[in-house]
């Protein structure tokens, strides 16, 4: 029986949590290990969620470490009990009782799978797809899109993804030096396929998202981070980075310029400064 170690990266936000906890302890999947990575929460989320989970194991981290960091805190902690995978769910998702059980069976069904994602729904639909698993990346236009339907992927969202601990120890983890949020499971898959390791998505594993529950949709703080991570990305894996990124910058200036929404492009362009 394979071990499965399920991460929950929880920062100010322990409603969300303890809602997504509620529903991964009613997973059907026979082993697995619940553990929750605290990224140095400020509202009381500790206490609030070992109340709600006594049960649950808490890691905290003691400071905001980002998204991979936070994620890899986990990770390790997993990789030392023993897990042969790690789930990694975000805090603002709730998952069908069959969703882990699903990505097990596909991971096990081909040892070549470094990750495996799962279907995600917008929070508050019963099958409005949000993406299937992960997305496409244009390497020359800078632009990722979301799949929405079976097909072929270059990364698999950390939003939900099943990860094979082999294949982690094999290619490292998120590059939290680079990533502190966005992109990060990118640069991790697009390393994964490099190795010659395969993605793979689980149809029958559902999972119900928020998104940017931790910033907030479109808010310049989004923005920042996004496009600072999008051009580290591209930097590394683009054939040649200076046109991939022109194009991206263009792109998504023009657009918040025609939208009028100049905290947004002032957001942007403090994340290529900081790129």
């Amino acid at each position: 029986m394979k071990r499965v170690a399920v991460v929950v990266l929880n920062w100010n936000g322990w409603q969300d949590t303890i809602a997504c906890l509620t529903s991964l302890q009613a997973q059907d999947s026979p082993s697995f290990h619940l553990l929750v990575v605290d990224n140095g929460s400020t509202d009381g989320s500790v206490a609030k969620i070992r109340k709600a989970m006594p049960a649950v194991e808490l890691l905290q981290t003691g400071a905001n470490l980002g998204f991979g960091g936070g994620c890899n805190a986990g990770i390790r902690q997993a990789i030392d009990q023993g897990a042969d995978y790690v789930w990694l769910i975000n805090s603002d998702a709730t998952a069908d009782p069959h969703a882990l059980s699903a990505m097990v069976r596909v991971a096990e069904s081909d040892p070549t799978l470094g990750s495996v994602g799962s279907v995600l729904f917008e929070a508050g639909t019963v099958d409005q797809v949000q993406l299937w698993g992960g997305g496409r990346v244009n390497l020359w236009s800078g632009q990722s899109r979301h799949q929405l339907m079976a097909g072929p992927l270059d990364f698999v969202s950390g939003a939900s993804v099943l990860l094979r601990c082999a294949a982690l120890e094999a290619v490292g983890l998120f590059d939290q030096a680079t990533f502190f949020m966005y992109w990060e499971d990118t640069d991790l898959a697009f390393r994964l396929r490099k190795a010659g390791w395969g993605l793979a998505v689980a149809g029958d594993s559902k999972v119900w998202h928020k998104q940017s529950a931790s910033v907030g949709p479109r808010s310049p703080l989004l923005d920042e981070y996004f496009t600072r991570s999008a051009v580290r990305f591209l930097r590394r894996h683009a054939p040649v980075p200076v046109i991939s990124i022109s194009i991206m910058l263009t792109r998504m200036l023009a657009k918040r310029v025609f939208m009028g929404q100049f905290s947004r492009v002032r957001a942007v362009l403090k994340g290529v400064r900081a790129a």
